[in-house]
């Protein structure tokens, strides 16, 4: 049987937030459906995962709604395990960017096709993934300049030091576009005068053009942790603790910390102090001191 995964958002009024999230939460329960969905005044942001009938049922009822009409919905394999269970819940933000009043961005949007042509035909362009540290350590457009950063909340001052930036034509992507609609904002306010999107993200280039100019994996919030469209693809993921190749995530053992890195096989089997992150090993604390009986 198959578990279609759906990623989709949009940026739209709700008034109605509570209301509207008790609706969708009896909606995703009635169809047996697992997986996140955000929803705030600004709009509703979501992954689920079902079996192909109840994940169809589940978007023709989204789309009824005239909000929702036109919401784009990207589509990923999954199975009966890609997410443990069914949260629903109201947020101030459907993407934490925590930086104020930062509407989208509705311009200066390029499509999947718009976007390689221009990455191709204009080798002074730049391509930038606002996207977590570990996201692009398993994955990236080539050539891409990447955010050292944990959390998409730590990007309004993060942009601070990609001032030389400033002048060049930036191609900005995300996962499924919803982070660029107010990153892309955000860069505007801070004098980056040419700016563009990638209209759906890496999920929507990825269904036009596979791995074509990509490096890697996709990383995913879910139980899969990382996506690939094709065989082939350029393994650029390294275990944090030997460089190995290879696009296995975990987290560190030690509860305070939980941070995500890479971790080869290999790896763990050589040394139990691999299953904690780089910092804390750098720290001093070992397999044996570690906290980890929540992990």
């Amino acid at each position: 049987m198959k578990y279609p995964v759906i990623l989709f958002y949009k940026y739209v009024q709700i008034l109605d937030a509570k209301i509207f999230a008790d609706s969708q939460r009896a909606l995703c329960e009635s169809l047996a459906l697992k997986g996140r969905v955000l929803i705030a005044s600004e709009g509703i942001n979501g992954t689920l995962a079902g079996t192909a009938e109840n994940v169809n049922r589940y978007v023709t009822a989204l789309k009824s709604d005239p909000r929702f009409s036109d919401i784009e919905i990207k589509h990923s394999p999954g199975d009966a395990g890609t997410f443990p269970r069914l949260v629903v819940k109201v947020r101030r933000e459907i993407v934490a960017l925590n930086a104020g009043d930062i509407p989208p961005d509705k311009q200066n949007h390029l499509s999947p096709r718009e976007w390689k042509d221009l990455m191709e035909q204009d080798r002074d362009v730049v391509l930038l993934d606002i996207r977590n540290r570990f996201e692009s350590a398993a994955g990236k457009f080539e050539n891409a300049v990447t955010c050292d950063i944990e959390h998409f909340r730590e990007l309004p001052e993060y942009v601070d030091r990609l001032t030389d930036l400033k002048e060049k034509t930036v191609l900005m992507y995300c996962t499924g576009g919803i982070r660029c609609e107010k990153a892309s904002t955000l860069f505007k306010r801070k004098g980056f005068n040419h700016v563009f999107q990638l209209h759906g993200g890496i999920a929507a280039y990825q269904e036009q053009f596979g791995n074509e100019h990509w490096l890697g994996e996709c990383f995913v919030f879910d139980q899969r942790m990382t996506v690939r469209v094709e065989e082939g693809l350029v393994q650029v993921g390294r275990c944090a603790h030997t460089g190995r190749a290879t696009s296995r995530f975990v987290n560190c053992l030690h509860d305070p910390c939980h941070k995500l890195y890479i971790l080869s096989d290999e790896a763990e089997a050589e040394d139990p102090n691999h299953r904690l992150c780089p910092e804390c090993v750098q720290a001093g604390i070992t397999f044996e001191t570690a906290d980890y009986k929540t992990a």
